[in-house]
């Protein structure tokens, strides 16, 4: 009895722009060439839940008006802390706050809307932090 062995390979596409071989003028290059068979590598898979971390950054908020510490969960902001008045005047915390991406209103309604949509809004649902105490107290 002989061992029937198959081997499936992908099909071969063609541009509607491409000019082929049939063209009049056409160039001289390589035929195409049957894909080579794919091999999907499935059986890794992650057990324990993926963890999340929260940073910080002293950043400028609404249109440059004041300095804020930025909470942010993966790069991703979600709320802020005022920055006392006087932190204006501070030369190292607008040193810091020059340095990183100014935020406006609007760029933390859509972050906070993206994650509350992805249930990964930290004040609002339960997640696997790295860092919880990180999270904002009030």
């Amino acid at each position: 009895m002989l061992k029937s062995e198959k081997t499936f390979y992908g099909t071969v596409a063609e541009l509607v722009d491409a000019p082929d071989l049939k063209s009049v003028g056409h160039c001289a290059r390589g035929g195409s060439i049957p894909p080579r068979p794919i091999t999907l590598n499935i059986l890794r898979v992650r057990t324990e839940p993926m963890k999340y971390r929260i940073d910080t950054k002293y950043v400028w908020y609404n249109g440059g008006k004041q300095i804020v510490l930025m909470y942010f969960i993966n790069q991703i902001p979600f709320t802020f802390d005022d920055v006392p008045d006087d932190g204006l005047f501070d030369l190292s915390l607008i040193e810091i706050a020059d340095g990183e991406k100014r935020y406006e209103p609007e760029d933390l309604y859509q972050a906070s809307y993206y994650l509350m949509l992805e249930e990964c809004h930290p004040l609002m649902y339960e997640l696997e932090l790295e860092n919880p105490e990180m999270l904002p107290t009030d």
